[in-house]
């Protein structure tokens, strides 16, 4: 055994095959389950992001805040009892990138859409320790004073519904009116209160 391990690693040649058909059967493992899979379908009651929300879902991505807040409540009961009902595969159907994630350095958001009110959250992005004083996350104040860009959210809609979002022509048309004069501070906050809101019934 200890021979032909020995001449494996001595023949370069024969290493590239070994190494190719290692790959390639893990490929195939990874690969084929998604080929036949049903494709995902979303949890009754989740709709593609209105258009404040998505311009706010595109900030928060920008911004890096998946850094250290997930959205994936996982289904353990120390989970539950603190962040909500666990999170599924079909709440995340509209997410480009997904949210998932295991880190966290500040709590978990899946859930929290209603939990605080608007102005809580004005003023914990502006200035996180006016409500939380031990908190380590920085502030975002200049986003109060940075508008939403409207051609951008109606750009993004279009490139969403090409990949399969069922936005309708319609609510592409509308979206630049519904981000008129809104902050970036507002379209994350409106993002924030609809997480979870589908799923949670409330």
């Amino acid at each position: 055994m200890s021979g032909g391990h020995k001449r494996l690693e001595k023949n370069i040649g024969l290493m590239a095959v070994f190494v190719v058909i290692v790959v390639s059967i893990g490929g195939l493992v990874e690969i084929l389950p998604l080929i036949f899979n049903e494709p995902r379908l979303p949890t009754p009651g989740i709709e593609p992001y209105p258009a404040l929300q998505l311009a706010g879902r595109d900030i928060y991505v920008r911004e890096g805040c998946y850094n250290c807040h997930s959205q994936m409540i996982r289904p353990f009961r120390s989970e539950t009892e603190r962040y909500g009902a666990y999170s599924v595969a079909g709440e995340s159907v509209y997410d480009r990138p997904f949210q998932w994630g295991s880190k966290r350095t500040g709590p978990d958001l899946a859930r929290v859409g209603g939990r605080y009110s608007d102005e809580w959250h004005f003023i914990h992005l502006i200035n996180p320790r006016n409500v939380v004083p031990e908190s380590n996350m920085p502030g975002y104040p200049w986003m109060q004073n940075r508008a939403v860009n409207p051609d951008l959210v109606q750009r993004n809609m279009r490139a969403l519904q090409r990949l399969g979002d069922p936005y309708t022509d319609e609510q592409i048309a509308a979206a630049p009116g519904e981000v008129e004069g809104k902050t970036e501070l507002q379209a994350l906050v409106a993002y924030l209160q609809g997480l979870g809101q589908a799923r949670s019934g409330r």
